[in-house]
This record gives C-alpha cells, structure tokens and sequence, in this order.
C-alpha cells in the first residue's frame, strides 16, 4: 500500500507540474537569440550598429514592465554570442539557439555576407528577422518569406548617388569596391545608375576585405584625374581608402565612401578637419525629428558613444517593427512574419512597408560630413543640409 501511494503521489506530482509548466513559459522571460561579431573584422562595424541597439531597446522595455504578450508583462532575455565574425562559427550558433535552445525569437548577425548565410536556417525553422544591415538583390531574390533587409537595396542607393553627382555636374567616375557581396552588388548598380546619367566611370577596382595597402590603386585613379571617387568599403577599407588618400594628395571634387563613413569613430579617428565634406551611405542623424534626439541622447547616455548615421536608427527600427507585432499577435513566428509582411510600420526612420521582402519606402540617400555632423544632402526632400561642392583640400 506504501508503494502504491508512491505511485499515486509521482503521478499527481507530474500532472501538477505538467498543468504549471506552460504557466511558468507564458509566464517567463521572452527569450532573444542572437550571434553577433564582437571579435574579429566585423566587430566594429556590429558593435557600432547592431549589438547597443539590441540592449538598449531590451533595458528600455525592461524597465517599462516588459514586452505586452497576450495582455501580460514579459521580461526580455537576451542571449547574444560573439561569432568571431566567422560565418561558421555564426550558423552553428543560430542554430543551436533554434534547435537545442528554442529561443523564442532571433536577431540578426551583422554585415551582408553573415545574413546571406544565416537565411536557409530563418526559413527552415520559421524565425522572422529584421536586418538592419544587410543589402542586396541577391537577398531579395531567395524569396525568404522570414527575411526583411531593412537597409535601401542597392540600386536605390547607387541611383540616389548618381542623380547627386548628375546634379553637382559629375562628369567621370572611379570607383573601388570590397570583393564580397556587398560589394559585387553595388558596383553593378553604380555602373548601372551612372550610365543612365551619362557619367564616365573611368576606372573599377577590387579588393579584398583584409586590404593593408590601397595607394597602388590610389595612384592609378589619380592619375585618371576622375571628378568623382566612389568607394564601396567596409569599415577598415573606409579608413584606409581616406588615411592614404590624404597622404598621396587625392582630392577629388566628390570623395564618396561607404559602410563605416556614417561611423562617429570615422569622424573621430580620421578629424573632423579631414573628413570635412567626404561623402557616404546613410539615412539618418539626429536632427530628423524629436524621436531620433531622443534616441541619440539616450544612446548616448547609455554607452558613452554616439549611434552611427545608417545601420543603427535602422537596427533601432526594426526593434519597434518587432515589438509592435508582438504587442498586436503575441509570439507565435508565424503570425508576427505575417503582420511584419502586411502592415505599414510608423518607425523612427520614417515609415516602412514591405513589398516581397523590401522596404520600398525608405529611399536612397547620401550624407555628407560638415562642421561635425553626417548631414542628410540627398534627396532634397531628406535633406537637413545643401551638398558642399567641390570638397575643400584634405586638412
């Protein structure tokens, strides 16, 4: 009788802990998978855009009572692993916080090339990403219905670029691009958008994302004497491509450079003197609206930096995307891919809609560096400044 009521009492144990236990889920912690590179070549570009926008937004919602899951307050749990920027070490842990963890949901990795990667697993296990960091065709083309690229495509950028250069009277172009996707796809729409104009890209060069030295390649496009040099750089090759520019002399009337140029550091790094008037990829500062100083203030407060002028507003937006679907469908993946795919979305960028994968309502832009900040100079009706054309000499 003894064991019987042992065995009695285990079965009414585990049906009062089977009856809790999705209590305690519902109940729980909203668990938030990442990797993301801390160490590594792509560490400064996903530790200036990504990673603080990521906490930033989980304290703020934190601090707020949490998530609003199905009409209750969840925490955010954060569970983010450094990928050594390697893109191995990057799918293996996704994966493992889908399959052995279950993560509720997933943030992206950072740069092109890593979301590229990462996409096969986003569909085979059904979790939606917003990525604010990624660009391309290619992208677009898999169809992934679990995959929003917030960034412009590059054709949208390359076509503002040069409906800008068309305008300040850009007769010939150089170009030089990093040999990765990135870069691959933005060289051809360049080409593209730059013929339509009736541009001359005098010269293309490639090269590799560990580049050392560039003032072989600097030299040749000097002599070319081009109006226009166009860069499409990650962030070392940004501040090699301006460093050695600058020492060889290379001042061209536009000098355009690409992912990094939106960075504080850039700024920073290079002086303020020097990169007076340099030209890049962005789509945002502070000046934009309330909610963006508020944004920056806080960011600023909070990790002692300033937010770069590209990826990290867009990061910022893709976590008001997120947490809207949540607060509207809860935290079934599915629901949440549906209502990012079909709704318009009010965003600190501006509004976003999404039509087969892309946000066709944020626009190419192109900013440029005056008296400190990365100002937004295309298109006009973006603009918080005038283009500065020529740029003055190197300083």
């Amino acid at each position: 009788m003894q064991r019987n009521w042992g065995l009695k009492a285990l079965g009414v144990l585990a049906l009062a802990v089977a009856s809790i236990a999705p209590s305690i889920a519902q109940d729980g912690p909203v668990r938030i998978g990442y990797a993301i590179s801390r160490t590594g070549p792509f560490a400064p570009g996903a530790q200036m855009t990504q990673e603080p926008a990521f906490i930033l937004w989980a304290e703020q919602v934190n601090a707020a009572g949490g998530l609003n899951v199905k009409g209750k307050k969840r925490k955010i749990e954060l569970i983010g692993i450094d990928d050594r920027s390697e893109v191995e070490t990057m799918v293996r842990t996704v994966e493992k916080l889908m399959t052995t963890d279950k993560v509720d949901l997933i943030l992206p990795p950072w740069g092109t090339g890593m979301n590229f990667a990462v996409m096969p697993l986003l569909a085979k296990h059904g979790y939606p990403v917003l990525a604010p960091t990624a660009t391309g065709r290619k992208l677009i083309e898999m169809k992934n219905p679990y995959f929003f690229p917030l960034l412009q495509q590059p054709d949208r950028i390359m076509r503002a670029l040069a409906d800008m250069l068309a305008a300040q009277g850009v007769k010939t172009v150089a170009a030089i691009y990093v040999d990765e996707l990135f870069g691959l796809e933005n060289i051809g729409a360049l080409e593209d958008a730059l013929k339509a104009k009736g541009i001359k890209l005098v010269e293309k060069k490639s090269h590799p994302l560990d580049v050392k030295d560039l003032s072989p390649v600097i030299n040749d496009i000097k002599s070319k004497n081009p109006d226009a040099f166009i860069g499409l750089t990650y962030p070392p090759d940004t501040f090699l491509v301006t460093g050695q520019s600058k020492q060889l002399g290379f001042n061209p009337k536009i000098f355009y450079t690409a992912v990094g140029s939106a960075f504080p550091i850039y700024r920073d790094k290079m002086g303020a003197a020097t990169v007076e008037g340099v030209m890049g990829i962005g789509s945002w500062n502070a000046k934009v609206s309330a909610e963006s100083k508020t944004y920056f203030d806080a960011y600023v407060k909070r990790f002692q930096k300033e937010p770069d002028r590209w990826g990290s507003p867009h990061a910022w937006a893709g976590m008001q995307i997120l947490q809207h679907a949540i607060e509207k469908v809860g935290l079934d993946r599915k629901a949440i891919r549906d209502y990012i795919a079909n709704t318009e979305h009010n965003t600190m960028i501006g509004k976003i809609r999404f039509q087969n994968g892309e946000n066709v309502t944020t626009p190419g832009m192109v900013l440029q560096w005056q008296k400190g900040e990365f100002e937004v100079v295309w298109p006009k009706d973006r603009a918080t400044a005038k283009p500065v054309y020529p740029k003055a000499a190197w300083k």
